[in-house]
């Protein structure tokens, strides 16, 4: 069963002004590691997520106004997306931003109605730039992703729990696919997912100065384990 999978990262001391240099950083890594390198929308949740939000934006992916000649720009950059976003800058408040993430899913296992499917991009190559056998039941499919920065009051300090920073990558399941057969292209596809997570956590920890991080579910199952548990079957 398809588990939602998070990743927490925390600072030492760490200031309420300070976090928006540590988003920038965290957001900043995503263009490097099969994300994309704009922001797609913002929103600040005031107190706890029962509330309605204080602020929202949608930079979205639809072209915005550039010189005669230079190709459209789509969303925001990182650092001008947080500095909008944090102007209303307050002890009990959350920053969430959405960034799109890619990875290998395959095809005819999703609801063609998500907004996955919605952001469809087919790549022939892996990031290495070693071929892939072309196999039109794989596609490397765009997901919105919630990076959010937590105030310190925020929902009686959840941080210490969540951490300072909480990405949410959404379900798990490209990282196991447990309804496809597990022959080689599938043991190959999540094996690359796998490896661009892996890869992604760690700069991401590196790139903000995080102290502490954990990968978790909401179920609190290791995807270590049911990966090991999925890989196995092969055998």
């Amino acid at each position: 069963m398809a588990d939602a999978l998070y990743l927490s990262l925390w600072y030492p001391n760490l200031r309420l002004a300070g976090l928006a240099d540590k988003l920038v950083a965290v957001l900043g890594e995503f263009a490097k590691h099969g994300g994309e390198a704009r922001v797609y929308a913002a929103t600040v949740w005031p107190v706890s997520w029962q509330e309605a939000p204080v602020f929202q934006r949608v930079w979205g992916r639809a072209a915005t106004a550039t010189a005669p000649g230079e190709a459209p720009v789509l969303g925001a950059e990182p650092r001008v997306a947080v500095e909008q976003t944090l102007e209303l800058l307050h002890e009990d408040y959350a920053y969430e931003f959405q960034i799109g993430w890619a990875l290998w899913e395959l095809q005819g296992q999703r609801d063609k109605g998500t907004e996955e499917k919605q952001m469809q991009v087919l790549l022939s190559a892996q990031d290495d730039g070693s071929e892939i056998k072309a196999d039109t039941r794989w596609a490397r499919v765009a997901r919105l992703v919630r990076v959010t920065g937590y105030g310190p009051l925020f929902d009686e300090g959840v941080y210490e729990q969540e951490g300072h920073i909480r990405i949410d990558f959404g379900s798990d399941a490209p990282f196991l696919e447990e309804e496809a057969e597990l022959d080689a292209a599938a043991a190959r596809h999540i094996a690359e997912n796998v490896r661009q997570l892996v890869e992604l956590t760690a700069a991401v920890e590196k790139a903000s100065g995080a102290t502490a991080r954990l990968l978790w579910s909401e179920l609190g199952e290791s995807l270590a384990q049911r990966l090991a548990e999925r890989l196995g079957q092969r055998n």
